[in-house]
């Protein structure tokens, strides 16, 4: 979706689930069955569980892939750190996925593990060092966030002293590290299958979070979808 901010991050927050049905309900008349039973069958695959922060990623192409990945693989949430570079998707590259996860722009890495740590995740920066856990190894029992830095320096020494544990990527070659967009598809498609596959891990959206996720999707494929669901919010609830 487009950047999640003050603006349109609780748009849906006031309703009931009830009245969130009904507003999906209407919207979905407004768009074909397919795209209907597609959204009904993707969000089922959708995660918070594992969520992506990028650090000061300046090149536009390398943010946008991991974006794509993250659509790929179901996870929904991805944390963009804008220090010093500016994040602006690039549609050629990102292939449409900024409109299906929620992106979240933030001055800071502090303030980022901050915000995280206050909805329980746990802060793994991706590291090539000798010493790190390894990727198969790296424990996800409880929310994860995954820390992934700038192409040529890597992560900052205030995101790795922050950070609660650190991970790296198996690797046999001459290279010591694998292009951002890369090293972030690896993680993802690993830890999500890993995810999916454990039984004690409830990684799945609650039955409300993927009415509203639904509901931003909606918007997406409506024209003007915006200034629609506004329309159709007044129209069944007086607002």
């Amino acid at each position: 979706m487009p950047e999640i901010n003050q603006h349109n991050k609780d748009l849906f927050a006031h309703y009931s689930y009830e009245q969130k049905q009904r507003l999906y309900e209407a919207a979905a008349e407004l768009y074909s069955d397919n795209k209907r039973s597609l959204f009904d069958r993707l969000v089922q695959n959708r995660t918070r569980h594992i969520s992506v922060v990028l650090e000061d990623i300046f090149q536009s192409h390398n943010a946008s892939a991991v974006l794509r990945s993250c659509d790929c693989f179901g996870v929904q949430d991805v944390h963009v750190v804008e220090t010093r570079n500016a994040f602006n998707p690039n549609s050629d590259v990102s292939m449409g996925s900024n409109k299906w996860v929620d992106y979240y722009k933030r001055p800071s890495i502090i303030e980022t593990y901050d915000a995280l740590r206050a909805k329980g995740y746990r802060i793994v920066a991706t590291l090539p060092h000798e010493n790190d856990t390894m990727l198969p190894d790296l424990d996800i029992s409880q929310p994860t966030a995954l820390v992934f830095g700038t192409e040529l320096t890597g992560l900052t020494q205030e995101a790795i002293d922050h950070a609660d544990a650190y991970v790296k990527i198996p690797m046999y070659g001459f290279t010591e590290s694998f292009n951002i967009s890369v090293c972030a598809a690896l993680s993802l498609f690993y830890l999500t299958e890993k995810m999916r596959k454990d039984p004690t891990i409830a990684w799945q959206m609650t039955p409300e979070e993927q009415l509203t996720l639904k509901l931003y999707w909606s918007m997406q494929v409506i024209h003007d979808g915006r200034n629609v669901m506004q329309q159709l919010q007044q129209r069944l609830f007086g607002e």
